[in-house]
């Protein structure tokens, strides 16, 4: 069955163009004009990944996110306008996985929606040898897409739990921004620094959310980030 991307934009010639694209591709694809149509369309046809739009009347996409956060974890894109800075770091903030300027390049967009399903696919999960990552109070299991602190669930987007992954492995190890965004997103996917740093501090929102006192992630600044726990 192909993937069901759901393509929210009040433009309608981006909805006819990249919807065009995609259906090229081989995904199926659900179009909506705005949050209202795209949340009542979701709830009754479920989606594997969401593109949407941030700036759109009625209902923008940072209230769709956190209307369809409360109902299930599904990726998403946003597309975002050129100056719309707070806006993205507000995004990754609210949980989205990744974001996108326009105007852009249909290729890299593709690039990043295959990048954020393939680390959806269970398979890709289980590629590691252990399945079950220990560090102390912290538990990883790929094979479930789990992630526990003190024996207390932390939700996690895929790409969250691949950072937290890639410092783990490693405890006391500093990873660079460069090595987490390629632990994250895959070597030929470009995403700026400041993603990291965002999807960094709601990883340790996440964390506090179950655990005032955790601090495992630490900051080293100009430099990267390590996990301190053993």
């Amino acid at each position: 069955m192909p993937h069901v991307i759901a393509l929210v934009d009040d433009d309608q010639n981006i909805l006819a163009s990249l919807s065009a694209a995609l259906e090229d591709e081989g995904y199926s694809v659900d179009t909506y004009v705005g949050g209202v149509e795209a949340l009542d369309g979701i709830g009754r046809r479920p989606v594997d990944l969401a593109i949407l739009d941030i700036k759109m009347p009625r209902m923008d996409g940072m209230e769709l996110l956190g209307n369809l956060r409360k109902k299930n974890n599904l990726p998403v894109i946003f597309l975002t306008s050129k100056d719309d800075e707070i806006d993205e770091v507000m995004g990754l903030r609210m949980g989205a996985d990744d974001y996108i300027k326009k105007p852009f390049s249909q290729r890299l967009l593709l690039e990043r929606i295959r990048a954020i399903l393939r680390r959806h696919e269970p398979g890709e999960l289980e590629q590691d040898k252990t399945d079950v990552l220990r560090r102390g109070d912290l538990v990883l299991d790929s094979s479930r897409h789990l992630c526990t602190w003190k024996d207390k669930e932390v939700n996690l987007t895929v790409t969250e739990f691949l950072l937290v992954k890639a410092l783990a492995r490693r405890p006391g190890h500093v990873k660079n921004r460069d090595q987490l965004i390629d632990a994250a997103y895959g070597e030929h996917i470009y995403v700026d620094d400041r993603t990291i740093d965002s999807h960094i501090k709601r990883l340790r929102r996440k964390f506090k959310n179950v655990d005032e006192e955790f601090a495992e992630i630490e900051t080293l600044y100009g430099v990267g980030y390590r996990y301190r726990g053993g």
